[in-house]
């Protein structure tokens, strides 16, 4: 996709949502995740809950299985609703990035 595709969506969008993109964008662009943590040796160096060895990559999948947020908040008692927000922020930014660590791990 490029930016000129993007454009009449991004033009739709609500203001509050537009403010949200334009975060995502800082975010990316200066690759800081607020609560999310890569340290190598640490799951495999892929990006995680921080003071966990959550993987988002795993928490993408769960998703996809059809667990809802609160479902995997059931399951993952010490995770918050915030986590949860900045997992998927970080999961949409990085989509090839969590694509191959899910590829990865389905190969191991």
């Amino acid at each position: 996709m490029t930016l000129k595709d993007l454009e009449p969506e991004l033009l739709a969008l609500s203001p509050s949502e537009k403010a949200q993109a334009i975060q995502l964008l800082v975010r990316s662009l200066s690759n800081v995740w607020q609560g999310i943590e890569k340290t190598p040796g640490v799951c495999g160096g892929d990006a995680r809950i921080a003071n966990t060895r959550i993987p988002i990559w795993s928490l993408v999948n769960y998703r996809r299985l059809d667990a809802s947020d609160a479902r995997i908040l059931q399951d993952f008692p010490h995770l918050k609703a915030e986590d949860l927000v900045n997992a998927w922020g970080y999961a949409d930014a990085h989509l090839e990035e969590i694509e191959a660590a899910i590829r990865r791990n389905e190969e191991s």
